[in-house]
């Protein structure tokens, strides 16, 4: 069995590398591609993140500073 398997081998080397070649460059595509994808979506996520951030930080800075300041927002209603 083993004899037959390495003369078949050895009569179409050229095809089985052609073959390993062709299977490996398809598997390295998709890899890259699933690979994107998750760049593409931390990309999103660190997006939203920094947007939230500088809401927050938008929202520190137009925050009464003293008690007089939230007295007065509130009885102008601009709480």
């Amino acid at each position: 069995m083993w004899m037959i398997i390495r003369s078949w081998i050895a009569g179409n080397i050229i095809s089985v590398i052609g073959f390993t070649g062709a299977t490996i460059s398809v598997i390295a595509i998709l890899f890259s591609a699933r690979q994107a994808g998750r760049n593409a979506e931390q990309l999103d996520q660190l997006k939203k993140i920094i947007e939230v951030k500088d809401a927050q930080l938008r929202a520190t800075l137009d925050a009464p500073r003293t008690r007089d300041e939230l007295v007065d927002r509130l009885r102008r209603g601009k709480f």
